[in-house]
């Protein structure tokens, strides 16, 4: 079955690179994350990733320090676990990229939109590392302006649920589930897909939004091929 998009943007938090505790970087998971990724990527997908760093490290969480050195800390996450996720790609036969808002030569290229562009239409995997390069902004906004920069059709957001709830539906057993969501709904209801900035991206841009629970095997390659899994947003 052919794929339902020709170039896709994925957000991972760095939960998909931990195991069962949250924290720190798992072989086996970051295995099983490698598996998905390349079976998708077999269907002749172009795919970039941005990729989070909640699993090493959340600025936003540091009341210790000031913001703007917290974040940047957290910026550097995201950049270990790009290297690690790039590692297991090219393992298993997968060419990989990573591409760095924070210059840093001796181990990512810069963020530069046409090479990146380049690689994907080569059918290389694109890891856009270390958000947008600025404090303040989280990764659900480089998400969003890297989508629009590399002309992604869509954005999948990657969690540990089915989709978007009115509330946590691991704490609230009558979470409300909802399959489909106006970019409004989303800000209306302050329910937690991504944060305002990268929501206000999207719907300014036209740029769909699909919701999943990359944990549950399969569900990459069920949305790739255009399964109604998940919520959307747009």
């Amino acid at each position: 079955m052919k794929p339902s998009f020709k170039r896709i943007l994925l957000k991972l938090s760095g939960e998909a690179m931990a195991g069962p505790s949250g924290f720190g970087i798992d072989p086996d998971a970051v295995r099983r994350l490698v598996h998905e990724l390349r079976d998708v990527h077999r269907l002749g997908l172009e795919i970039a990733i941005v990729m989070g760093g909640g699993n090493l490290f959340r600025g936003a969480r540091q009341d210790w320090m000031d913001r703007a050195t917290a974040d940047y800390a957290g910026m550097l996450a995201t950049v270990i676990n790009s290297l690690a996720l790039q590692d297991a790609l090219e393992r298993s036969g997968v060419y990989t990229r990573v591409a760095s808002a924070i210059e840093m030569q001796q181990l990512t290229e810069p963020y530069i939109r046409r090479r990146a562009i380049r690689h994907l239409e080569k059918k290389r995997i694109v890891i856009f590392a270390a958000g947008t390069g600025n404090p303040f902004f989280s990764t659900d906004t480089a998400a969003a302006l890297r989508a629009m920069e590399i002309h992604a059709e869509v954005i999948l957001k990657a969690t540990k649920v089915e989709g978007v709830y009115s509330a946590d539906p691991v704490t609230n057993k009558k979470a409300r589930f909802y399959p489909r969501l106006r970019y409004l709904d989303v800000l209306k209801k302050n329910l937690k897909v991504m944060d305002s900035t990268s929501i206000s991206l999207c719907m300014d841009n036209h740029l769909p939004i699909v919701v999943f629970n990359l944990f549950r095997k399969g569900n990459l390659m069920k949305v790739a091929r255009g399964e109604r899994i998940g919520t959307i947003v747009n």
